[in-house]
């Protein structure tokens, strides 16, 4: 059975002329990356570590673990102002969105040639075909040639979208991590500036700060203007 699997795959390999040689490099090139990505991102302290837990570190950052502990103090060490550790939480939310912004963004645009190329293919399968019936004097020889320019078009665009459609799946995934990492940064930001509010009593933005038992938000962006309502973080399973 495997055997007959294996010169199936080979036959289609064949069918599918010189396009499924870039397709092969893209899906390698695709899954790659983004299974890369996916697992960097899942595997971040702040997506496996209960909300309660980094919460409690906030007010003992001497407790906190690993890259959360880093965070927790460069926001909150030599602290003098609220405006301070807005600055500090944008500094780290600009080390961590833009570049997984970026990697995003080529993880699309690689998946988005794979289709392109399985297009190419068709064309090039159609081209074959007309030639076959325009120089054929008909017979065997000229279905053949017929036959093999439309199973070359047609292989070329499944194997793009076979290759395409479960990386848009596996995308929308690493979209979603990325949108709970941002959120965890802006719930870490508010929990802090209340600490910090109750620290710093003179400071004027802390009057400004919601009442202690409101859901954390940082101003106008809220967990339902992120592409993705999140409410809260979980751990990542």
């Amino acid at each position: 059975m495997q055997a007959d699997f294996t010169k199936e795959v080979l036959k289609l390999w064949a069918d599918g002329g010189w396009c499924m040689v870039p397709l092969a490099f893209q899906a390698l090139a695709i899954y790659y990356i983004s299974f890369a990505l996916f697992f960097e991102i899942r595997g971040h302290p702040a997506l496996r570590t209960s909300e309660d837990e980094w919460g409690h570190w906030i007010d003992r950052p001497d407790d906190a673990k690993g890259e959360i502990a880093q965070i927790f103090r460069f926001t909150q060490q030599g602290v003098t102002s609220l405006d301070t550790i807005r600055q500090r939480f944008v500094e780290v939310t600009k080390a961590y969105i833009p570049a997984l912004d970026r990697r995003i963004r080529f993880v699309f645009m690689i998946i988005g040639t794979a289709p392109l190329t399985g297009l190419l293919g068709t064309v090039t399968g159609m081209l074959a075909t007309f030639d076959g019936i325009a120089g054929g004097a008909g017979g065997a020889d000229t279905v053949d040639v017929v036959a093999g320019g439309i199973s070359e078009a047609l292989i070329t665009t499944e194997t793009g979208l076979v290759i395409a459609i479960p990386a848009y799946v596996v995308l929308a995934r690493i979209r979603r991590l990325r949108d709970q990492l941002e959120l965890f940064l802006r719930r870490a930001e508010t929990m802090t500036l209340r600490r910090f509010a109750r620290a710093l009593p003179g400071d004027p933005d802390a009057a400004a700060l919601p009442p202690h038992g409101t859901p954390p938000h940082s101003g106008p962006t809220t967990p339902d203007d992120l592409p993705l309502p999140i409410p809260s973080i979980q751990p990542a399973t």
